[in-house]
Protein backbone atom coordinates (compact mmCIF):
# COMPACT_ATOMS: atom_id res chain seq x y z
CA UNK A 1 0.00 0.00 0.00
CA UNK A 2 3.04 2.26 1.11
CA UNK A 3 4.56 2.23 -2.35
CA UNK A 4 1.34 2.69 -3.88
CA UNK A 5 1.12 5.89 -2.49
CA UNK A 6 4.39 6.58 -3.08
CA UNK A 7 3.89 5.28 -6.88
CA UNK A 8 0.79 7.99 -7.20
CA UNK A 9 2.77 10.53 -5.56
CA UNK A 10 5.52 10.36 -8.08
CA UNK A 11 3.23 9.79 -10.73
CA UNK A 12 1.18 13.06 -9.60
CA UNK A 13 3.58 14.89 -9.48
CA UNK A 14 5.38 14.10 -12.84
CA UNK A 15 2.20 15.14 -14.56
CA UNK A 16 2.21 18.81 -12.43
CA UNK A 17 5.61 19.08 -12.97
CA UNK A 18 4.71 18.42 -17.03
CA UNK A 19 2.34 21.10 -16.84
CA UNK A 20 4.26 23.38 -15.57
CA UNK A 21 6.75 23.28 -18.41
CA UNK A 22 4.28 23.05 -20.88
CA UNK A 23 2.33 26.04 -19.52
CA UNK A 24 5.79 27.59 -19.86
CA UNK A 25 6.52 26.86 -22.94
CA UNK A 26 3.05 27.64 -24.62
CA UNK A 27 3.14 31.16 -23.16
CA UNK A 28 6.41 31.51 -24.90
CA UNK A 29 4.84 30.62 -28.00
CA UNK A 30 2.38 33.20 -27.56
CA UNK A 31 4.43 35.71 -26.56
CA UNK A 32 7.42 35.75 -28.71
CA UNK A 33 5.73 34.09 -31.85
CA UNK A 34 5.73 37.39 -33.85
CA UNK A 35 9.41 38.23 -33.00
CA UNK A 36 10.45 35.76 -35.11
CA UNK A 37 8.78 36.93 -38.00
CA UNK A 38 11.09 39.78 -38.11
CA UNK A 39 13.91 40.24 -40.19
CA UNK A 40 15.76 42.62 -38.51
CA UNK A 41 15.65 40.55 -35.70
CA UNK A 42 17.28 37.65 -37.93
CA UNK A 43 20.44 40.34 -39.18
CA UNK A 44 20.88 41.94 -35.75
CA UNK A 45 21.67 38.14 -34.13
CA UNK A 46 23.53 38.19 -37.13
CA UNK A 47 26.65 40.41 -35.97
CA UNK A 48 26.18 41.70 -32.24
CA UNK A 49 29.33 40.90 -30.67
CA UNK A 50 29.90 38.38 -27.40
CA UNK A 51 29.81 40.88 -25.06
CA UNK A 52 26.90 42.82 -25.69
CA UNK A 53 25.23 38.84 -26.02
CA UNK A 54 26.30 38.19 -22.58
CA UNK A 55 25.10 41.43 -21.67
CA UNK A 56 21.30 40.68 -23.05
CA UNK A 57 21.15 37.37 -21.09
CA UNK A 58 21.61 39.08 -17.92
CA UNK A 59 18.97 41.55 -18.23
CA UNK A 60 16.57 38.99 -19.56
CA UNK A 61 17.41 36.55 -16.48
CA UNK A 62 17.01 39.69 -14.17
CA UNK A 63 13.96 40.55 -15.79
CA UNK A 64 12.86 36.89 -15.45
CA UNK A 65 13.84 36.81 -11.86
CA UNK A 66 11.77 39.90 -10.84
CA UNK A 67 8.53 38.16 -13.17
CA UNK A 68 8.80 35.12 -11.04
CA UNK A 69 8.77 36.26 -7.81
CA UNK A 70 5.80 37.93 -8.86
CA UNK A 71 3.85 34.99 -10.21
CA UNK A 72 6.27 32.33 -12.33
CA UNK A 73 5.11 29.56 -14.83
CA UNK A 74 4.66 26.85 -12.08
CA UNK A 75 1.15 26.39 -10.35
CA UNK A 76 2.99 26.32 -6.71
CA UNK A 77 4.26 29.80 -6.37
CA UNK A 78 7.78 29.47 -4.71
CA UNK A 79 8.07 32.20 -2.09
CA UNK A 80 12.01 32.00 -1.79
CA UNK A 81 14.76 34.07 -3.65
CA UNK A 82 16.34 30.60 -4.24
CA UNK A 83 13.57 28.56 -5.81
CA UNK A 84 12.61 31.80 -7.68
CA UNK A 85 16.39 32.20 -8.89
CA UNK A 86 16.14 28.45 -9.74
CA UNK A 87 12.70 28.84 -11.65
CA UNK A 88 14.28 31.78 -13.70
CA UNK A 89 17.23 29.44 -15.12
CA UNK A 90 14.51 26.77 -16.26
CA UNK A 91 11.70 29.80 -17.59
CA UNK A 92 14.98 30.98 -19.80
CA UNK A 93 16.36 27.69 -20.79
CA UNK A 94 12.68 27.03 -21.66
CA UNK A 95 13.10 29.97 -23.93
CA UNK A 96 16.08 29.55 -25.27
CA UNK A 97 14.83 25.93 -26.73
CA UNK A 98 11.37 27.10 -27.62
CA UNK A 99 13.05 29.77 -29.61
CA UNK A 100 15.72 27.46 -31.08
CA UNK A 101 13.15 24.95 -32.12
CA UNK A 102 11.28 27.74 -34.18
CA UNK A 103 14.53 29.44 -35.82
CA UNK A 104 15.42 25.40 -37.05
CA UNK A 105 11.72 25.11 -38.31
CA UNK A 106 11.69 28.38 -40.30
CA UNK A 107 14.93 27.67 -41.78
CA UNK A 108 16.44 30.74 -40.12
CA UNK A 109 19.48 28.58 -38.73
CA UNK A 110 21.18 25.81 -40.34
CA UNK A 111 24.06 22.97 -40.21
CA UNK A 112 25.49 25.84 -42.72
CA UNK A 113 24.96 28.73 -40.22
CA UNK A 114 27.87 29.90 -38.50
CA UNK A 115 28.35 28.98 -34.72
CA UNK A 116 28.14 32.95 -33.62
CA UNK A 117 25.11 33.57 -36.07
CA UNK A 118 23.21 30.76 -34.47
CA UNK A 119 23.95 31.97 -30.86
CA UNK A 120 22.97 35.61 -31.55
CA UNK A 121 19.64 34.57 -33.14
CA UNK A 122 18.63 32.10 -30.69
CA UNK A 123 19.78 34.86 -27.61
CA UNK A 124 17.89 38.00 -29.68
CA UNK A 125 14.41 35.81 -30.09
CA UNK A 126 14.68 33.75 -27.16
CA UNK A 127 14.41 37.22 -25.10
CA UNK A 128 10.28 37.67 -25.68
CA UNK A 129 10.11 33.60 -25.35
CA UNK A 130 11.44 33.82 -21.74
CA UNK A 131 9.35 36.78 -20.99
CA UNK A 132 6.09 34.57 -22.16
CA UNK A 133 7.63 31.84 -19.58
CA UNK A 134 7.43 33.73 -16.64
CA UNK A 135 4.26 35.62 -17.86
CA UNK A 136 2.29 32.36 -18.71
CA UNK A 137 0.21 32.28 -15.47
CA UNK A 138 -0.21 36.11 -15.67
CA UNK A 139 -1.75 36.30 -19.06
CA UNK A 140 -4.02 32.95 -19.23
CA UNK A 141 -4.23 31.57 -15.80
CA UNK A 142 -7.02 30.65 -13.66
CA UNK A 143 -9.26 27.62 -11.47
CA UNK A 144 -12.37 26.42 -12.28
CA UNK A 145 -14.68 27.82 -9.88
CA UNK A 146 -17.60 25.68 -7.79
CA UNK A 147 -20.30 27.29 -9.68
CA UNK A 148 -18.73 26.99 -13.04
CA UNK A 149 -18.14 22.91 -12.04
CA UNK A 150 -21.50 22.46 -10.42
CA UNK A 151 -22.95 23.96 -13.43
CA UNK A 152 -21.26 21.29 -15.93
CA UNK A 153 -22.50 18.74 -13.28
CA UNK A 154 -25.77 19.60 -13.33
CA UNK A 155 -26.68 20.58 -16.59
CA UNK A 156 -29.99 18.87 -18.29
CA UNK A 157 -31.11 19.59 -21.35
CA UNK A 158 -34.22 18.09 -24.15
CA UNK A 159 -32.01 17.26 -27.44
CA UNK A 160 -33.51 20.73 -29.35
CA UNK A 161 -31.78 22.58 -26.82
CA UNK A 162 -28.52 20.28 -27.62
CA UNK A 163 -28.61 21.68 -31.26
CA UNK A 164 -28.76 25.28 -30.22
CA UNK A 165 -26.15 24.82 -27.56
CA UNK A 166 -23.46 22.61 -30.06
CA UNK A 167 -24.57 25.46 -33.13
CA UNK A 168 -23.58 28.23 -30.18
CA UNK A 169 -20.56 26.78 -28.60
CA UNK A 170 -19.02 25.83 -32.38
CA UNK A 171 -19.67 29.42 -33.64
CA UNK A 172 -17.95 31.13 -30.45
CA UNK A 173 -14.71 28.78 -30.95
CA UNK A 174 -15.14 29.73 -34.76
CA UNK A 175 -15.57 33.93 -33.84
CA UNK A 176 -12.31 33.46 -31.12
CA UNK A 177 -9.87 31.86 -33.45
CA UNK A 178 -10.78 34.20 -36.50
CA UNK A 179 -10.00 37.13 -34.01
CA UNK A 180 -6.91 35.64 -32.15
CA UNK A 181 -5.51 34.34 -35.49
CA UNK A 182 -6.11 37.89 -37.03
CA UNK A 183 -4.94 40.07 -33.89
CA UNK A 184 -1.38 37.95 -34.22
CA UNK A 185 -0.79 37.63 -37.67
CA UNK A 186 -2.17 41.12 -39.01
CA UNK A 187 0.75 42.48 -38.39
CA UNK A 188 2.71 39.73 -40.26
CA UNK A 189 0.71 39.80 -43.55
CA UNK A 190 1.93 42.25 -44.83
CA UNK A 191 5.47 41.68 -44.52
CA UNK A 192 8.09 40.60 -46.35
CA UNK A 193 9.40 37.71 -44.24
CA UNK A 194 6.47 35.91 -44.98
CA UNK A 195 7.38 35.68 -48.62
CA UNK A 196 11.39 35.30 -47.47
CA UNK A 197 10.63 32.13 -45.26
CA UNK A 198 8.20 30.53 -47.98
CA UNK A 199 10.91 30.79 -50.39
CA UNK A 200 13.54 29.06 -47.83
CA UNK A 201 10.49 26.07 -47.11
CA UNK A 202 10.81 22.61 -48.93
CA UNK A 203 7.91 20.51 -48.65
CA UNK A 204 8.95 18.14 -45.97
CA UNK A 205 9.64 21.17 -44.10
CA UNK A 206 5.65 22.70 -44.66
CA UNK A 207 4.76 19.19 -43.10
CA UNK A 208 6.61 20.11 -40.05
CA UNK A 209 5.11 23.04 -39.85
CA UNK A 210 1.69 22.07 -40.42
CA UNK A 211 2.40 19.15 -37.20
CA UNK A 212 4.17 21.91 -35.48
CA UNK A 213 1.06 23.93 -35.54
CA UNK A 214 -1.76 21.83 -34.66
CA UNK A 215 0.77 20.57 -31.80
CA UNK A 216 1.38 24.23 -30.32
CA UNK A 217 -2.25 24.75 -30.60
CA UNK A 218 -3.15 21.69 -28.59
CA UNK A 219 -0.81 22.23 -25.89
CA UNK A 220 -1.74 25.95 -25.71
CA UNK A 221 -5.77 24.93 -25.28
CA UNK A 222 -5.50 21.28 -24.03
CA UNK A 223 -2.26 20.68 -22.06
CA UNK A 224 -0.90 23.46 -21.22
CA UNK A 225 -3.46 23.86 -18.06
CA UNK A 226 -4.57 27.58 -19.06
CA UNK A 227 -7.74 29.38 -17.63
CA UNK A 228 -11.10 27.44 -18.71
CA UNK A 229 -8.93 23.92 -19.93
CA UNK A 230 -11.23 21.90 -18.03
CA UNK A 231 -14.19 23.70 -19.79
CA UNK A 232 -12.99 22.81 -23.02
CA UNK A 233 -13.44 19.22 -22.12
CA UNK A 234 -17.07 19.47 -21.45
CA UNK A 235 -18.22 21.26 -24.34
CA UNK A 236 -20.38 19.68 -26.60
CA UNK A 237 -20.29 21.31 -29.95
CA UNK A 238 -19.60 20.31 -33.22
CA UNK A 239 -15.63 19.30 -33.45
CA UNK A 240 -15.42 19.87 -29.74
CA UNK A 241 -13.55 17.25 -29.22
CA UNK A 242 -10.10 18.18 -28.30
CA UNK A 243 -8.18 16.81 -31.63
CA UNK A 244 -11.77 17.33 -33.62
CA UNK A 245 -11.47 21.40 -32.90
CA UNK A 246 -7.36 21.70 -32.88
CA UNK A 247 -7.93 20.83 -36.30
CA UNK A 248 -11.10 22.60 -37.20
CA UNK A 249 -10.06 25.91 -35.62
CA UNK A 250 -6.30 25.06 -37.34
CA UNK A 251 -8.00 25.18 -40.83
CA UNK A 252 -10.17 28.67 -39.94
CA UNK A 253 -6.57 29.52 -39.00
CA UNK A 254 -5.58 28.68 -42.84
CA UNK A 255 -8.50 30.42 -43.92
CA UNK A 256 -8.13 33.91 -42.37
CA UNK A 257 -3.82 34.17 -43.17
CA UNK A 258 -5.15 33.06 -46.78
CA UNK A 259 -7.57 35.95 -46.64
CA UNK A 260 -4.90 38.37 -44.90
CA UNK A 261 -2.56 37.74 -47.54
CA UNK A 262 -5.29 38.36 -50.27
CA UNK A 263 -6.15 41.41 -48.48
CA UNK A 264 -2.73 42.99 -48.02
CA UNK A 265 -2.12 42.15 -52.15
CA UNK A 266 1.02 39.45 -50.93
CA UNK A 267 -1.25 36.74 -53.00
CA UNK A 268 -3.70 37.56 -55.98
CA UNK A 269 -6.03 35.32 -57.74
CA UNK A 270 -3.56 34.66 -60.44
CA UNK A 271 -0.64 33.43 -58.27
CA UNK A 272 -0.22 29.44 -58.59
CA UNK A 273 -1.97 26.92 -55.88
CA UNK A 274 1.36 26.54 -54.59
CA UNK A 275 2.35 29.66 -53.66
CA UNK A 276 -0.76 30.05 -52.12
CA UNK A 277 -0.25 26.54 -49.79
CA UNK A 278 3.33 28.05 -49.33
CA UNK A 279 2.52 31.29 -47.98
CA UNK A 280 -1.00 30.37 -46.01
CA UNK A 281 0.85 27.36 -44.40
CA UNK A 282 3.77 29.75 -43.04
CA UNK A 283 1.42 32.34 -42.02
CA UNK A 284 -1.11 29.83 -40.45
CA UNK A 285 1.65 28.97 -38.05
CA UNK A 286 1.28 32.30 -35.52
CA UNK A 287 -2.29 32.33 -36.47
CA UNK A 288 -2.83 29.12 -35.56
CA UNK A 289 -0.95 30.57 -31.97
CA UNK A 290 -3.43 33.04 -31.80
CA UNK A 291 -6.58 31.48 -32.75
CA UNK A 292 -5.49 29.09 -29.56
CA UNK A 293 -5.20 31.82 -27.32
CA UNK A 294 -8.46 33.68 -28.53
CA UNK A 295 -10.32 30.41 -27.70
CA UNK A 296 -8.75 30.67 -24.38
CA UNK A 297 -10.34 33.81 -23.98
CA UNK A 298 -13.88 32.77 -24.15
Amino acid sequence: MVKRIRKYQRGNNWREERQDLLRGASGGFLFGIPLLYTMEVWWIGSFVEPPLLLIILIVTYVVVLLLNRIEGFRKNKRDSLTDAAAESVEALGIGILCATFILALLNRITFQTSLDEIIGKIIFESVPFSLGVALARVMLSGEPTESTQQEDINITIKITQKTIININESLADLNATLIGAMIIAFNIAPTDEVSVLAAASSPPRLLVIIASSLLISYCIVFAAGFINQEKRYQQRGYFQTPLGETVFCYLISLLASALMLWFFQRLSLSDPWFLWLRYTLILGLPASIGGAAGRLAI
